[in-house]
């Protein structure tokens, strides 16, 4: 294998720990990369999958302690099992969506052409979104009632299209329903762990037989840049927290998102 592809899997993940935190989709931007960098990866995509698990993964260390306490919690604390039970909620949409529509999502959605549209209409969904936000209702996850939970995850499967942001769409989604900004950043991050969690053990069962040692390095090596990068993108995830709070979400960079749009479909287009 060529010292070039390792390179290549590092710098995604290093794009991957630094837009994950952000509503700028992460998987957009690995499928805009892998075509400028001319990058064949794992086969089944599962590279662009797997990776983002390692971004996820740091950003647990950031929240280590509040994460313990839910875990030591479920047994005597009503709070910390209404916490788990939300969180359960909002995931189990996109679980039986992403199992249900893998193939479709694989062999038809994970294209330039579909990202680029996206990363537009994300854009544009973020600047009107931000203009329609109604006053919070909802400020502890602890106290979301069922349904709440069940409807973001149903945002959240918004983000089973490559280009929309996994992030962007369940914060949007919660602050549209009434949740206050710190607390629909948070809860984005929490629901990330069990989502990216699934994806990847799904994924790589899917696509097992078709694996190689050459493959898995490639993805290691993308993995631990992500949890590298990641680590250092908690503060990332910290500013967009403090940006939500001072209602500038439509400040996180909409003009990046549909400038990047335009790659992919320039990459295409020559001769």
């Amino acid at each position: 294998m060529l010292i070039d592809q390792y390179l290549d899997a590092a710098l995604l993940g290093l794009i991957e720990g630094l837009t994950e935190f952000l509503p700028v989709s992460s998987t957009g931007h690995l499928i805009i990369f892998d075509t400028l960098l001319g990058f064949e990866g794992p086969p089944g995509k599962v590279f662009e999958v797997v990776i983002q698990l390692g971004a996820i993964l740091a950003i647990c260390t950031v929240y280590f302690a509040r994460l313990w306490k839910v875990v030591t919690g479920l047994k005597d604390d009503p709070g910390a099992r209404h916490f788990a039970m939300a969180v359960i909620l909002a995931f189990l949409p996109a679980m039986v969506l992403g199992a249900a529509l893998h193939g479709v999502i694989k062999a038809v959605l994970f294209n330039p052409t579909v990202v680029s549209i996206a990363l537009i209409l994300g854009g544009v969904a973020i600047l009107m979104a931000e203009r329609l936000v109604p006053a919070p209702r909802y400020h502890q996850i602890e106290r979301f009632p069922a349904p709440l939970a069940l409807k973001i995850g149903l945002c959240q499967c918004l983000a089973l299209v490559p280009g929309v942001s996994r992030s962007g769409a369940t914060i949007l989604g919660s602050l549209l329903m009434g949740v206050d900004r710190r607390t629909a950043a948070e809860f984005s991050f929490f629901l990330a762990i069990p989502t990216m969690a699934g994806a990847t053990v799904y994924d790589l069962y899917k696509n097992w037989s078709l694996m190689t040692v050459d493959s898995a390095l490639l993805i290691g090596v993308g993995f631990v840049t992500a949890f590298i990068r990641g680590g250092a993108g908690g503060q990332g995830a910290g500013g967009l927290r403090r940006a939500l709070r001072l209602r500038a979400l439509r400040l996180v960079p909409h003009r990046h998102r549909v400038g990047d749009a335009g790659v992919p479909l320039s990459v295409k287009s020559r001769p």
